[in-house]
């Protein structure tokens, strides 16, 4: 079995996506991540493009360990002299060195022959060479480029010194049928194709980065260039966690494998999601947020009995926990009682029943049936909430030169408690207060306000979500004073997790 190397070029590639562009902290913490989850090579930035680029290739050279440190250079002096400069306190480096070799760019672009594009790459790549022993090549736009032309270039640069040479499918262009003969006629033609690894970089304009990536593999490729969530130009780039699921899921075809850290892949996506602001869509493969959540009654049927039936990748190899069944209208019987089960209800056959029609109709309604949407339809049917904890007085204190207070009295079981507690403002003071005297050690998830009616005097409404040991509840309150409103829906929740433990 072949090991593929994965090149990763979210932070130089990736980062030219418009609005995601990363400071040289933010790019130091992505490189971390990708040494963690085992990318071979990381093309950390453009050494001549910014002083912030040449800055974060210096730093991530000095302070990532693990993965080949690279620097993209144009194939002018200047450029490569620039790579040398990040690059030379790095332990292991490359200079990734290009020029454009199709006709469209050579003509319009670059206005020069095919001879004098030939006669520079070589001469770039004897000078990356006089750097430093690993260096790549690519013929910018080869998919473009006149087949003949383009395996005369890859021999003269695999002769000048180049250990790579990267074949570019620089606009999207190529289909994966035509992207691997040419990978293929590459090997046929070229004669001293082993003294080097014959690389890829696929763009997603058609939506086939990914594909024609995985066609290049099976022709002979042994390097796959690519970013973490597929970002990139325009429609961004071969997507890392695609390429590198589709190899590990299909080893029978591939017959090769990467050195990947697969559990690593959704904190990698995460982070660089936070990082740039570019969110994943939800039905993006691997780390979209439905590649592992299934409403259809059939398909969580099937998984509840064997995973297989309905999942070709466990979610727990790609750093999730569990699949998610997102409980809809298309939900069957069995999803809906076993999450009842997991939320602690056990309910006989009838009550099942009678429940499943009251939320057959309730889906109707909304898209998706949260976890506190079953609990109210199970409590209000068959059970009460005991009022363990009850509002007796609340006094609280606010203003702009006074310290936020909150005096909360309450009922406990029979027993009056009154406390005085100080917070950022009334509300949370309030909260602590109350959890003083409840001795509650639950995680507050979400508050949310809203006015049910219009006007100063309007009655609002507060939303809370608390979570204790793995278990989540929404508490509600309402009043025509927002504190009291908190105060309530708090209690509410803190009554239900009470509930929830007996």
């Amino acid at each position: 079995m072949r090991t593929i190397k994965i090149f990763d070029t979210t932070l130089r590639d990736g980062e030219q996506s418009p609005g995601a562009s990363m400071n040289v902290g933010e790019k130091l913490q992505v490189a971390k991540q990708l040494a963690r989850l085992g990318v071979d090579i990381i093309e950390a930035g453009f050494a001549i493009a910014s002083p912030g680029d040449f800055e974060a290739i210096k730093r991530i050279g000095g302070e990532v360990e693990g993965p080949v440190i690279c620097s993209l250079a144009r194939a002018r002096e200047e450029d490569i002299k620039r790579a040398w400069e990040a690059l030379k306190d790095t332990q292991k480096r490359r200079i990734h060195t290009f020029h454009s070799t199709s006709d469209i760019h050579l003509k319009h672009q670059f206005r020069v022959s095919r001879e004098e594009a030939l006669k520079r790459s070589v001469e770039m790549v004897k000078l990356a060479k006089s750097f430093t022993e690993d260096v790549e090549f690519s013929p910018m736009d080869a998919t473009r480029t006149e087949i003949n032309y383009l395996c005369e270039v890859v021999e003269a640069v695999i002769a000048a010194g180049a250990l790579t040479v990267n074949i570019p499918d620089t606009v999207g262009y190529s289909i994966p049928s035509e992207f691997g003969a040419m990978i293929k006629t590459i090997f046929e033609k070229v004669k001293n194709i082993d003294k080097a690894v014959i690389a890829v970089h696929c763009h997603n304009d058609l939506g086939l980065a990914t594909s024609n990536s995985l066609a290049a593999v099976l022709n002979g490729a042994g390097q796959i260039e690519c970013t973490i969530n597929g970002i990139g130009e325009r429609a961004g780039n071969c997507s890392m966690e695609e390429v590198v699921m589709a190899l590990r899921t299909r080893r029978d075809i591939f017959n090769a494998d990467t050195n990947i850290k697969t559990e690593e892949i959704m904190r990698s996506s995460r982070l660089v999601t936070k990082i740039t602001g570019m969110y994943v869509q939800p039905n993006k493969a691997i780390v979209g947020a439905n590649a592992f959540a299934h409403e259809s009654g059939i398909h969580q049927d099937g998984l509840l009995k064997e995973k297989s039936t309905y999942e070709i990748i466990r979610p727990e190899t790609i750093g999730l926990h569990k699949t998610k069944f997102v409980l809809g209208k298309h939900s069957g019987r069995h999803a809906f009682r076993t999450r009842l089960n997991e939320l602690g209800y056990a309910l006989n056959d009838d009550e099942v029943n009678s429940a499943f029609e009251r939320f057959k109709r309730l889906a109707d309604q909304k898209k998706e049936i949260y976890d506190e949407d079953l609990e109210i339809l199970v409590t209000e049917e068959f059970t009460t909430v005991p009022e363990i904890y009850s509002l007796v007085d609340l006094n609280a204190s606010a203003g702009i030169h006074l310290r936020p207070t909150a005096v909360i009295k309450l009922k406990v079981s029979e027993e009056l408690i009154e406390k005085t507690e100080h917070g950022d403002g009334p509300v949370d003071a309030a909260f602590k207060a109350i959890a003083s005297i409840t001795g509650t050690k639950s995680k507050l998830l979400k508050y949310e306000v809203k006015a049910i009616t219009g006007g100063t005097d309007a009655l609002g409404e507060v939303v809370v979500s608390l979570e204790e040991d793995g278990k989540s509840v929404t508490g509600h309150g309402s009043d025509t004073d927002i504190i009291i409103a908190s105060a309530k829906a708090y209690i509410n929740a803190l009554n239900k997790l009470a509930a929830r433990k007996k």
